[in-house]
Protein backbone atom coordinates (compact mmCIF):
# COMPACT_ATOMS: atom_id res chain seq x y z
CA UNK A 1 0.00 0.00 0.00
CA UNK A 2 2.02 3.19 -0.63
CA UNK A 3 1.49 6.40 0.85
CA UNK A 4 -0.42 8.57 -0.81
CA UNK A 5 -0.81 11.93 0.79
CA UNK A 6 0.12 14.18 4.09
CA UNK A 7 -2.47 16.19 5.52
CA UNK A 8 -2.22 19.44 7.53
CA UNK A 9 -4.71 21.79 9.32
CA UNK A 10 -4.54 25.48 8.20
CA UNK A 11 -5.89 28.53 9.61
CA UNK A 12 -5.29 30.68 6.09
CA UNK A 13 -6.04 29.32 3.04
CA UNK A 14 -4.21 31.66 0.61
CA UNK A 15 -1.18 32.08 3.01
CA UNK A 16 -0.36 28.14 3.11
CA UNK A 17 -0.37 27.94 -0.67
CA UNK A 18 1.78 30.59 -0.72
CA UNK A 19 4.05 29.35 0.97
CA UNK A 20 4.17 26.12 -0.21
CA UNK A 21 4.21 27.23 -3.85
CA UNK A 22 7.13 29.04 -2.54
CA UNK A 23 8.33 25.46 -2.30
CA UNK A 24 7.76 24.14 -5.39
CA UNK A 25 4.06 22.68 -4.87
CA UNK A 26 1.57 23.42 -7.17
CA UNK A 27 -2.14 23.88 -6.16
CA UNK A 28 -4.05 21.24 -7.81
CA UNK A 29 -7.77 21.84 -6.76
CA UNK A 30 -10.06 22.63 -3.88
CA UNK A 31 -12.94 20.71 -2.44
CA UNK A 32 -15.23 21.44 -0.49
CA UNK A 33 -16.40 19.32 2.48
CA UNK A 34 -20.37 20.13 3.46
CA UNK A 35 -20.52 23.54 5.15
CA UNK A 36 -17.35 22.56 7.23
CA UNK A 37 -13.90 22.59 5.35
CA UNK A 38 -11.77 23.25 1.79
CA UNK A 39 -9.17 21.31 1.07
CA UNK A 40 -6.71 22.12 -0.70
CA UNK A 41 -4.67 19.52 -2.45
CA UNK A 42 -0.92 20.14 -3.48
CA UNK A 43 1.68 18.68 -5.68
CA UNK A 44 5.35 19.12 -7.08
CA UNK A 45 5.13 19.71 -10.54
CA UNK A 46 6.39 16.56 -12.44
CA UNK A 47 5.07 14.29 -9.43
CA UNK A 48 2.92 11.50 -11.42
CA UNK A 49 2.19 9.38 -8.49
CA UNK A 50 -1.30 8.42 -7.22
CA UNK A 51 -1.77 12.22 -6.69
CA UNK A 52 -1.49 14.87 -5.03
CA UNK A 53 1.34 14.75 -2.28
CA UNK A 54 -0.11 17.30 0.14
CA UNK A 55 -3.66 18.45 1.21
CA UNK A 56 -4.40 21.37 3.48
CA UNK A 57 -7.35 21.20 5.67
CA UNK A 58 -8.87 24.16 6.21
CA UNK A 59 -11.93 23.99 8.73
CA UNK A 60 -14.03 27.33 8.23
CA UNK A 61 -15.06 29.15 11.29
CA UNK A 62 -11.76 28.03 13.13
CA UNK A 63 -9.31 31.01 14.40
CA UNK A 64 -7.03 29.03 17.41
CA UNK A 65 -3.72 27.69 16.15
CA UNK A 66 -3.86 23.94 15.97
CA UNK A 67 -1.25 21.96 18.65
CA UNK A 68 1.23 20.30 16.42
CA UNK A 69 1.84 18.16 18.87
CA UNK A 70 5.28 16.70 20.59
CA UNK A 71 5.04 13.36 17.94
CA UNK A 72 5.32 15.14 14.90
CA UNK A 73 8.29 15.74 12.85
CA UNK A 74 8.73 17.13 9.72
CA UNK A 75 7.90 16.39 5.80
CA UNK A 76 10.65 16.60 3.48
CA UNK A 77 11.40 17.50 -0.10
CA UNK A 78 14.66 17.87 -2.00
CA UNK A 79 16.84 20.73 -4.25
CA UNK A 80 19.01 20.92 -6.17
CA UNK A 81 20.98 23.37 -4.83
CA UNK A 82 20.13 24.40 -1.72
CA UNK A 83 21.72 28.11 -1.23
CA UNK A 84 19.78 29.00 -4.36
CA UNK A 85 16.72 27.57 -3.00
CA UNK A 86 17.21 29.34 0.42
CA UNK A 87 17.90 32.78 -1.35
CA UNK A 88 14.68 32.95 -3.65
CA UNK A 89 12.68 31.60 -0.37
CA UNK A 90 14.14 34.75 1.31
CA UNK A 91 12.70 37.02 -1.37
CA UNK A 92 9.41 36.18 0.35
CA UNK A 93 10.14 36.43 3.68
CA UNK A 94 11.06 32.37 4.46
CA UNK A 95 14.00 31.35 6.58
CA UNK A 96 15.13 28.71 7.99
CA UNK A 97 15.17 27.13 11.36
CA UNK A 98 19.15 27.70 11.50
CA UNK A 99 21.97 27.28 8.37
CA UNK A 100 22.48 24.55 6.62
CA UNK A 101 24.12 21.56 8.36
CA UNK A 102 25.23 18.14 7.34
CA UNK A 103 23.92 15.20 9.83
CA UNK A 104 27.40 13.22 8.75
CA UNK A 105 30.49 13.70 6.80
CA UNK A 106 29.87 13.28 3.06
CA UNK A 107 25.85 13.26 3.58
CA UNK A 108 23.76 15.65 2.25
CA UNK A 109 23.15 19.47 3.21
CA UNK A 110 19.63 19.94 5.32
CA UNK A 111 17.74 23.00 6.38
CA UNK A 112 14.35 23.08 7.92
CA UNK A 113 11.84 25.95 7.37
CA UNK A 114 8.28 25.98 9.04
CA UNK A 115 5.11 26.85 7.28
CA UNK A 116 2.55 29.95 8.08
CA UNK A 117 1.21 26.70 10.86
CA UNK A 118 4.47 25.85 12.57
CA UNK A 119 4.82 22.90 10.76
CA UNK A 120 8.70 21.56 10.12
CA UNK A 121 9.61 21.35 6.32
CA UNK A 122 13.46 19.90 5.64
CA UNK A 123 14.73 20.86 2.63
CA UNK A 124 17.21 18.22 1.29
CA UNK A 125 20.18 19.31 -1.25
CA UNK A 126 20.34 16.30 -3.92
CA UNK A 127 22.38 17.96 -6.20
CA UNK A 128 22.69 16.03 -9.66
Amino acid sequence: MPLIHTCYRILEIERSVAFYEALGFEEVRRQPIRDEAINVFMNIPGDDGDGPRLELTYNIGRTEPYEIGDGYGHIAITAPDLDATLARLAEQGIKPEKPPYRVRAGGSRLCFVRDPDGYRIEIIERAG
